[in-house]
């Protein structure tokens, strides 16, 4: 059962992830609420199976000419930077707290994207 989880997880955060939006959006929660892995296992369970998604999503996307590199590389160089950051801060926080940042931090996504939506058809009207 868990390695039909595993691989149905898998499904959705490639989605997901193919599609830009981030799988961890949708890997990281799935793995905590539905299999009880721990916030920092389930990050890193999301990193390592996103160098391999993102290769193949980045295919595409330069086959489609999607992507500029002029305005990808300062992104690239800061988050690089920033990642390095942020894996040496999560190994110093404690889990539950993580759990909650990064559950705020999808609350306020979501929040965004009502609000940009509401301003859209708000406009279209």
């Amino acid at each position: 059962m868990i390695i039909f989880l595993l691989i149905l997880f898998g499904f959705i955060g490639g989605i997901f992830g193919g599609m830009g939006m981030g799988g961890g959006t949708m890997l990281i929660p799935l793995l905590t609420i539905f299999l009880n892995f721990s916030q920092k296992v389930s990050q890193g369970f999301n990193i390592f199976s996103f160098l391999f998604m993102a290769i193949f999503a980045l295919i595409i996307h330069f086959k489609n000419k999607l992507v500029d590199i002029k305005s990808v590389i300062p992104i690239v160089l800061s988050g690089l930077l920033f990642s390095m950051g942020g894996a040496f801060l999560a190994t110093l926080v404690d889990g539950k707290i993580l759990k909650l940042i990064f559950g705020i931090f999808l609350i306020l996504l979501a929040v965004i994207e009502i609000f940009k939506l509401f301003k859209k058809n708000k406009i279209n009207n």
